[in-house]
């Protein structure tokens, strides 16, 4: 009988070949998903953030072309459009940064656009920005710090 040895090549060969698939694995899933670092490619945005609102038309706007607080705070930074949404199902607001003359364009502007278009959809059809629910009981501890983490950041991305 022949026992297998160890040779220090063939542990090199096999770590080398191992760190190779995960990085050309992670590669992929990150040009698939859209998620390539940014020292490889400029941030990928999108147009426009589209959201529907469960209001009609003229109940997005107020009477005298008002924006909802939400949006009206970001002020002349911002192009809103508002139609109506297909199969009369309510209101689609579409919101994006001005062209770059007017200021920057980058994700951090876009994450602020993402969480006023989201409490722009609960103050019309709520009539309130909803927080999460606090246990009364909970103290701020280490352990749930990077629960308090992802509950503050929640609004910036994901689906609206």
């Amino acid at each position: 009988m022949k026992w297998i040895t160890r040779t220090a090549a063939g542990t090199v060969a096999v770590a080398a070949a191992t760190a190779g698939g995960v990085v050309a694995g992670r590669a992929v899933a990150a040009r698939r998903y859209g998620r390539i670092p940014g020292s490889l490619r400029h941030a990928k945005l999108p147009e426009w953030l589209v959201t529907t609102v469960n209001a009609a038309p003229t109940g997005v706007v107020g009477p005298d072309g008002a924006l909802p607080e939400p949006l009206a705070r970001l002020g002349e930074s911002v192009e809103v459009q508002i139609h109506p949404a297909p199969g009369d199902k309510g209101t689609e607001l579409r919101v994006r940064p001005r062209p770059p003359g007017h200021g920057k364009s980058g994700p951090d502007e876009w994450r602020e656009l993402r969480v006023a278009l989201r409490e722009t959809k609960q103050v019309l059809e709520t009539g309130e920005v909803l927080q999460p629910d606090r246990p009364s009981t909970t103290r701020d501890t280490v352990r749930s710090r990077p629960l308090a983490y992802a509950t503050r950041h929640a609004r910036e991305e994901g689906r609206l």
